[in-house]
């Protein structure tokens, strides 16, 4: 067995933490298949736990089958907030983890971190900027959440990293943040919900494309202008913007895009910029 939590918590806990964290009740936010994500309280600290029951071997040759690695626990979650902490990327704080079995497709595990409290969605926050005209503040601040969103996907991909769920709702926004009173402030944006996040020494260009398509669905009811579109592009590349103009990856992100929507919403989104 494995088992790693902060002093206090395992103090809090007592003689049998794993089996405490894994029977604990709380308020359910996601329960699917065999995980279950739940927010507690532990020493007067809140946290939300995500407890893993095994996924079934059904599930693990499913994802064979579509040449996709199964996400069998805890531990692929833990490893990727590890490595946005390397990488400077603001995410979740874990309090602690813990995994207990050997057969792939039963092991129980669970992570443990620290409740981001006092924090809005991005879907959230963006949800009536399509609808309205912004003034100058709110441009400013959109410009500033482009080129953070950009510089996230950048070093994320430049790192061997993908998210497989890289939407605007997994990433909270301080409401205390300077950026949002402030011209120039700092933005406190935290990447959350990586379980399914995938590590190697270069990200391929299908999975960069997946994750780019998944942003911009996300933000296509977001306000977003062809300018705004330019500006990603260009910060994500890292290049000048001629230089940043490879037309078959943003036409695969367009068209990707699309399909989420369309399949979302039953209906075809207004694009910002052309396929």
């Amino acid at each position: 067995m494995t088992l790693e939590l902060e002093p206090e918590i395992a103090k809090a806990l007592g003689a049998d933490p794993f089996a405490a964290l894994m029977q604990m009740p709380g308020e359910v936010y996601r329960a699917t298949g065999g995980r279950q994500t739940l927010r507690v309280e532990i020493a007067g600290q809140a946290y939300f736990l995500k407890r893993h029951h095994g996924v079934g071997w059904r599930e693990i040759g499913k994802n064979l089958l579509q040449l996709r690695l199964p996400v069998l626990g805890a531990a692929t979650e833990v490893r990727a907030i590890r490595k946005l902490e390397q990488l400077g990327i603001p995410t979740m704080h874990c309090a602690g983890w813990g995994q207990h079995g050997w057969n792939p497709a039963r092991r129980q595990s669970f992570a443990l971190t620290r409740a981001l409290d006092d924090t809005v969605s991005l879907e959230d926050f963006c949800a009536d900027w399509g609808g309205t005209p912004g003034d100058a503040a709110r441009l400013r601040l959109k410009r500033a959440l482009v080129r953070q969103l950009a510089t996230t996907a950048r070093t994320l991909h430049e790192h061997g990293v993908n998210h497989r769920d890289f939407y605007l709702c997994h990433f909270l926004l301080q409401r205390g943040s300077p950026g949002l009173t402030e011209p120039g402030g700092r933005l406190d944006l935290h990447l959350i919900d990586l379980h399914r996040v995938q590590q190697r020494r270069r990200t391929p260009a299908r999975w960069r494309v997946k994750d780019i398509a998944g942003l911009y669905f996300s933000a296509l009811d977001a306000g977003l202008t062809r300018t705004d579109c330019l500006r990603f592009m260009r910060l994500y590349s890292g290049e000048p913007l001629r230089a940043a103009l490879d037309r078959a990856f943003w036409r695969k992100v367009s068209a990707q895009a699309v399909f989420l929507y369309r399949k979302a919403h039953h209906r075809s989104p207004h694009l910002p910029a052309p396929p």
